[in-house]
C-alpha cells in the first residue's frame, strides 16, 4: 500500500485532558476550545469569521490504530460492530471529525465552541460547511 504522509497545521487547546472523562459527542457537554495554528498558516487562516460553521479534522493521536470492532459507545451490552459503522476513536486511522461554530478569530488562534477533541489534539484540517445558501 502506499503511505501517506500528513503534517499536522495546529494544535487544540482543551480543558479535555482525560479521554476517559470526555463527552464522545458535541452535544454531551463538550467545551468550547481553542485552536492554535502555526503561524506559517496564518495567510490560510484569512476569511474565517465569527459566527461561521466549520469542519475541523484532527489527529486522535491518543487512538488504538489496530482496533477493528467495538462496542458502540463501550456498552458491552450492544453487539461487536465495526469501527468503521461507528464514530469511535479508536481506529486504523483515527481521523477526527468535528462541526464547530467559530466564536472569535485572534491571529492564529480560533475560538471555538463544543469542540470534544482532547488538549493537545494535532489539527489537519479546516474547512467550512457548505450550506444550500453557499
Amino acid at each position: 500500500m502506499t503511505t501517506y504522509t500528513l503534517r499536522p497545521i495546529g494544535r487544540v487547546e482543551s480543558t479535555l485532558t482525560d479521554r476517559a472523562a470526555a463527552p464522545r459527542q458535541p452535544d454531551e457537554g463538550a467545551p468550547d476550545a481553542w485552536l492554535v495554528f502555526d503561524e506559517r498558516y496564518a495567510p490560510a487562516l484569512n476569511g474565517l469569521m465569527p459566527g461561521a460553521d466549520v469542519l475541523l479534522l484532527t489527529w486522535l493521536d491518543r487512538a488504538d490504530r489496530d482496533t477493528l470492532t467495538v462496542h458502540p459507545r463501550g456498552d458491552a451490552g450492544r453487539p461487536l460492530t465495526g469501527v468503521f459503522a461507528t464514530r469511535a476513536p479508536d481506529r486504523p486511522n483515527p481521523i477526527g471529525l468535528h462541526a464547530v461554530r467559530i466564536l472569535a478569530v485572534a491571529g492564529t488562534r480560533i475560538h471555538v465552541r463544543n469542540l470534544e477533541a482532547l488538549d493537545k489534539t494535532p489539527i489537519l484540517d479546516i474547512k467550512p460547511l457548505l450550506t444550500s445558501d453557499r
